[in-house]
């Protein structure tokens, strides 16, 4: 049995109801009270009395290839180890182990080391896969090797899906290439997430993807059709389309502060996740680093190719909620919205996103400047900021 925790005095937030401050138990990795005042016995006190901090869901990371030095591709238990036991520290409580376009080998390699991997406790929980690329467009590459991208196949998709264990849970794909919207429709029936990105489609080809089930687009603004007045693109059609739920990467860097407000005001918190798409230099220091064989320059803001290119991020999940509320001053209800509950609902997880009896302990708590004071997974507490008081 997991020990258990009483936490006092803390403003609880959610995505919905009004927050308020109250207390919250924790018993065998579960939530088991949420009242104003909780009087009982625990193994662990968390007094948040007169200190301003805020109990958010467990934030969750849908868009993620690595940090610490480890990479979902890198296909080996210590990777996803790594992983899982740093992204606590900044909040985040579960994630989607994302893939990049590879080889078949490569891809199947990743696969089955994700197959067999269970997080620890004090660890994020691998939650399943986001499988971004191969079936993509060329001319929407990015850091994806170009060499790599083929057509959308069901059968080879199905092939992955066996070795993972059936874990993907999100493809990311472009529809209008040979096939695209033929899988859409197939891996939507299955309850599989289908996210338009690294895509040159017109408006048109996103409406007929929407029609064919795809309901998700894969870091808005970045590596897809731009928006033009007489061709809206991709970008067009993801802000006007209701139905799309769309991830932004909000660090400033791969998209302009304007770009990221945008899409706040027109999509709104219930359609809009925080994502980081970071790769294995978050958390460590400058310098060169590896993504999918290709070298990567990282400085202190960002990741790079030797051409430029934006090679995901080291953005932390807490660094996206900062920026996001000090550009918006969207309320508590959209945090929680924007960082765990639009995930667990598109997921289908009636167990997280909610700081609710009987749901697991995936907390954030964060103070009143929104920087991580405490992250607890499942009822373990898995970082706990130093020095406080």
């Amino acid at each position: 049995m997991k020990n258990s925790i009483l936490i006092s005095g803390i403003t609880i937030a959610d995505a919905i109801n009004q927050s308020f401050v109250g207390d919250i138990l924790i018993e065998d990795g579960k939530i088991s009270r949420v009242a104003e005042k909780i009087d009982a016995q625990a193994d662990s006190y968390v007094d948040a009395i007169g200190k301003n901090w805020t109990a958010f869901p467990g934030f969750i990371d849908i868009h993620i290839h690595g940090a610490a030095g480890h990479d979902t591709m890198d296909a080996t238990p210590e990777a996803l180890a790594g992983l899982a036991g740093a992204l606590p520290k900044e909040g985040t409580t579960s994630f989607l182990a994302t893939t990049m376009t590879q080889t078949d080998s490569a891809i199947s390699a990743a696969l089955q080391n994700i197959e067999k991997f269970q997080a620890q406790d004090g660890q994020a929980e691998m939650l399943g896969v986001h499988l971004e690329g191969p079936f993509i467009s060329d001319k929407r590459a990015g850091a994806q090797p170009i060499e790599h991208i083929i057509e959308p196949s069901l059968t080879q998709f199905q092939n992955w899906q066996k070795l993972s264990g059936n874990q993907i849970r999100l493809l990311t794909i472009a529809p209008e290439t040979t096939n695209g919207l033929a899988v859409i429709k197939s891996l939507t029936d299955e309850g599989i997430i289908a996210s338009i990105g690294h895509s040159d489609a017109t408006f048109e080809e996103v409406q007929a993807a929407v029609r064919s089930g795809a309901s998700h687009v894969t870091h808005l603004y970045n590596q897809m059709s731009p928006f033009h007045h007489r061709n809206p693109g991709v970008v067009g059609a993801a802000l006007v389309e209701e139905s799309l739920t769309v991830e932004v990467i909000a660090d400033f860097i791969h998209s302009h502060a304007s770009s990221v407000e945008l899409a706040f005001r027109q999509k709104g918190a219930k359609r809009l996740i925080l994502i980081t798409d970071a790769m294995r230099a978050k958390g460590l220091p400058p310098g060169v680093y590896d993504l999918g064989g290709q070298d990567v320059q990282v400085t202190d803001k960002d990741a790079r190719l030797a051409d430029g290119t934006l090679a995901g991020s080291i953005l932390t999940m807490e660094k996206a909620v900062q920026n996001v509320q000090s550009l918006t001053g969207c309320s508590l209800n959209e945090l929680v919205a924007m960082t765990s509950a639009n995930a667990a609902k598109d997921l289908k997880l009636s167990n997280k996103g909610k700081i609710q009896v009987d749901l697991d302990a995936d907390i954030a708590i964060l103070d009143n400047s929104f920087t991580v004071q405490m992250t607890i997974c499942k009822g373990t507490i898995a970082y706990q900021k130093e020095c406080q008081k």
